[in-house]
C-alpha cells in the first residue's frame, strides 16, 4: 500500500480539489498519510494570489525534499500555471500539474508507481471531473461549481492563472450534492472562483441554489467568499429556507471609492452599502463578513479612513484583512504610490481592531437567541465544539449528542480571549 501526503495552499476552490483527490486515493488502496510521518508520495496543492503566496509554496516544496529526499514530489495549483517553466526547469519536483490537468491527478500518479513513468501532458483538460469527496480533511463536503474569472481586478493574477470564467454543469452539481449528503455530510460549502457568475446552460446561481434546496435530505448549504452583486429579492428570500445558512462572505477590498477604481473593481461604496442594507431588510440578523485590503497603491490616509469608516458602518462581524502585495505581471505592480509596508503594517492593525469590535457588537445582538448546531468535534472531556447556521462558532460543555449531527442550542455567554479576534459563544440545549 502506498502512502500519499497533501499540503494544500491558498483558496477554498485547491481545498476542494485536495479532499476530492485524496479521497480518490483512498478509494484505490492508497493509504491517506500525515505528511510529517512521511509519504510514498507528496502533492502540494499551490497558490500564486501574491508574490508572498510563491514564496511560501517554494518552502513548502523544499522543506518536502530535504526531508524525504526519496519521496515521489507533485506539484499542481495556480503556482503551475503561473510559474511552470520555472518548476520544471528547478528539478525541485517530479511532476507538475497544472490546473486544467489537476483532476487527473491520481491516474498520473498511479501510472507512474506500475510503470515508472508518466506524461501529464498526455491526459485531457477538464476543470470539473473530480470525484465526489467522501472522507475528506474537513467535516463540511465542498462544492466546487465554477472556474475562473473575467474580472480582471488590477491587483490579481487569477484570470491568467484559472483562465476565463467556466461553470459546471447544474446536474453535475445536483449529483455531487446527493452523493456527498449520501455519505452523511451534513454541511455543503459551494465553492468557485466568481460564484455570483454561475451560468450553465439557462441555469443562474440563484436558481442553481434554489434547486440544491430542493434536493432531499437532513443538511445545510453555505455560500463560500463571494463577489459583490446585485442580489435579486428572490435570491435574498431563499435565506428563510431553513436549509440555506445567512452567512455570506461578501468581496469588499475597499470602502473608498477612488481605490475601488484603480482596483478595477465594478461597484461603487453606495452599491454596496445598499446591497447589505437589502439583505438586512431581508434577514435581520444576517451575518455579512468580508474582505479588504489595506495598503493597496495611491492609498492615502483620506482614503484609508473612508474604508475604515465604510467597514464600521456596515459591521461586517469579521474582515479578513490583507496587506497589499506587488503580484508581478498585474497592473498594480506598476502603479505609482507604493505604499510602505510599515504604513502597511499600521494600516491593518487598525483595520484588524476595527473588524474585533463590529465582531463584538455582532455577537452581542446574538446573545439568547436559537441557533442549530452542527457538531463537529467532541473531546475526551464531552465539550463539543462547531457552528450554527449564522456561522457562529459555539461550545457545548456535556455533550450528548454524536458528532456530524444537528442540535437545537441557545446561545448564553460570550466567550472572548484577549487581544485575538477569536470569540464563541457557550451554550445550552433546547428541546
Amino acid at each position: 500500500m502506498k502512502k500519499v501526503a497533501f499540503k494544500t495552499l491558498g483558496c477554498r476552490v485547491n481545498l476542494y480539489e485536495t479532499d476530492a483527490l485524496a479521497s480518490r486515493f483512498k478509494a484505490a488502496g492508497y493509504e491517506i498519510a500525515d505528511g510529517d510521518s512521511g509519504a510514498d508520495v507528496f502533492v502540494v496543492n499551490t497558490c500564486t494570489v501574491t508574490n508572498t503566496s510563491d514564496q511560501k509554496c517554494r518552502q513548502a516544496i523544499h522543506q518536502i525534499r530535504r526531508k524525504h529526499p526519496e519521496a515521489l514530489i507533485v506539484v499542481t495549483g495556480c503556482m503551475v500555471n503561473h510559474r511552470k517553466e520555472e518548476l520544471l526547469q528547478s528539478g525541485i519536483a517530479d511532476y507538475v500539474i497544472d490546473n486544467e490537468r489537476k483532476a487527473a491527478l491520481f491516474d498520473i500518479i498511479d501510472e507512474h508507481f506500475k510503470t515508472g513513468h508518466s506524461d501529464p501532458e498526455g491526459y485531457d483538460r477538464d476543470l470539473f471531473s473530480y470525484q465526489p469527496a467522501f472522507d475528506t480533511f474537513h467535516t463540511r463536503s465542498l462544492i466546487k461549481i465554477h472556474d475562473g474569472c473575467n474580472n480582471f481586478c488590477s491587483y490579481c493574477i487569477i484570470p491568467m492563472v484559472r483562465g476565463r470564467a467556466t461553470s459546471r454543469p447544474a446536474a453535475d452539481i445536483y449529483d455531487n450534492v446527493r452523493e456527498v449528503v449520501a455519505h452523511g455530510f451534513k454541511e455543503i460549502v459551494l465553492t468557485g472562483v466568481n460564484l455570483g457568475r454561475y451560468q450553465h446552460e439557462g441555469t443562474d446561481f440563484e436558481q442553481l441554489v434554489e434547486n440544491i434546496l430542493n434536493i432531499n435530505g437532513d443538511f445545510r448549504v453555505r455560500v463560500s467568499s463571494i463577489e459583490p452583486d446585485q442580489f435579486s429579492d428572490h435570491f435574498l428570500a431563499l435565506f428563510q429556507h431553513e436549509k440555506l445558512a445567512p452567512h455570506m462572505h461578501i468581496c469588499l477590498q475597499s470602502g473608498s471609492d477612488d481605490t475601488l477604481k484603480r482596483m478595477n473593481r465594478h461597484y461603487t461604496a453606495n452599491q454596496f452599502r445598499e446591497m447589505c442594507q437589502r439583505i438586512k431588510a431581508f434577514r435581520p440578523d444576517f451575518n455579512i463578513t468580508t474582505d479588504i485590503i489595506v495598503g493597496f497603491p495611491g492609498e492615502t490616509e483620506t482614503t484609508f479612513k473612508e474604508s475604515c469608516d465604510f467597514a464600521r458602518e456596515i459591521g461586517f462581524s469579521h474582515i479578513h484583512t490583507f496587506k497589499y502585495s506587488v503580484r508581478t505581471g498585474t497592473k498594480a505592480a506598476t502603479m505609482p504610490d507604493q505604499v510602505p509596508e510599515k504604513v502597511k503594517t499600521e494600516r491593518s492593525e487598525v483595520m484588524r481592531q476595527i473588524s474585533l469590535e463590529n465582531k463584538n457588537r455582532y455577537f452581542n445582538t446574538m446573545q439568547g437567541k436559537i441557533q442549530r448546531m452542527l457538531i463537529e468535534r467532541i473531546d475526551s472531556k464531552g465539550v463539543a465544539r462547531g457552528y450554527g447556521e449564522n456561522y457562529i462558532p459555539v461550545i457545548l460543555n456535556n455533550c450528548k449528542a454524536e458528532k456530524n449531527t444537528f442540535i437545537n442550542i441557545k446561545l448564553t455567554e460570550i466567550l472572548r480571549r484577549d487581544n485575538e479576534e477569536k470569540i464563541s459563544f457557550s451554550c445550552e440545549p433546547i428541546n
